[in-house]
């Protein structure tokens, strides 16, 4: 059986990506769970990646690091499936993809994941500037595969995974949602099931007052 190591569910958005797609492409895996920046993290996680960084995907004696890696090795798996299977859309879904993955260090950094609770925390340009362009992304792929399903490219792929962090920085601090068109994609990210598992979770995690992280 696979194993994802991960950090804390409330805080850890590079985690939570590859544990989306697991759950979406139906792969039994387990959970392990390391407290983020805590003197058992920097203990445990050596035996896992030497990056020191989660999350890390453990497939028998092979272990992969990095969110975007992972759901690649995934894609594999399910014989590309994880991907759009139209090659346009695909490679679309793939720039989109490495677009998050690479970027918006002013949205990361100034509105980190928090899947519980809410704030008000002011923006720089910066960074009102990358939500604004993960607005533009949503609308224009929506725009553009809407008759094929609800998702980004109609059916869930890896870039669905890869947004569905920024979903719950837009729910934690209230972002404002440019048109109904994005307003319908943040809910369909929002409401699906297997994030809002995740959200249960993170409610538990953060009641039993699993140690905090960044």
């Amino acid at each position: 059986m696979l194993t994802l190591v991960i950090g804390n569910k409330n805080l850890s958005s590079w985690s939570l990506r590859p544990w989306l797609v697991l759950k979406h492409f139906g792969f039994e895996f387990k959970e392990i769970k390391l407290p983020l920046d805590t003197p058992a993290f920097f203990r445990d996680v050596v035996q896992y990646t030497p990056t020191k960084r989660v999350p890390v995907l453990i497939d028998g004696s092979q272990h992969i690091w990095d969110s975007l890696a992972i759901a690649e090795y995934l894609n594999e798996k399910v014989q590309g499936r994880a991907w759009p299977s139209d090659p346009a859309a695909r490679a679309l879904a793939r720039a989109v993809s490495a677009e998050m993955h690479s970027g918006f260090a002013a949205l990361r950094t100034n509105w980190p994941m928090k899947a519980v609770g809410s704030a008000q925390v002011e923006l720089p340009p910066a960074g009102k500037d990358d939500v604004a362009r993960v607005q533009q992304l949503w609308q224009e792929c929506r725009s553009q595969y809407a008759s094929r399903g609800p998702w980004l490219f109609g059916e869930y792929s890896i870039a669905d995974a890869m947004y569905a962090p920024v979903a719950l920085r837009f729910r934690h601090y209230g972002a404002t949602l440019a048109n109904a068109t994005v307003d319908a994609y943040y809910q369909q990210l929002v409401q699906d099931p297997h994030l809002q598992s995740w959200i249960k979770d993170s409610e538990v995690e953060v009641a039993t007052h699993f140690s905090a992280g960044r």
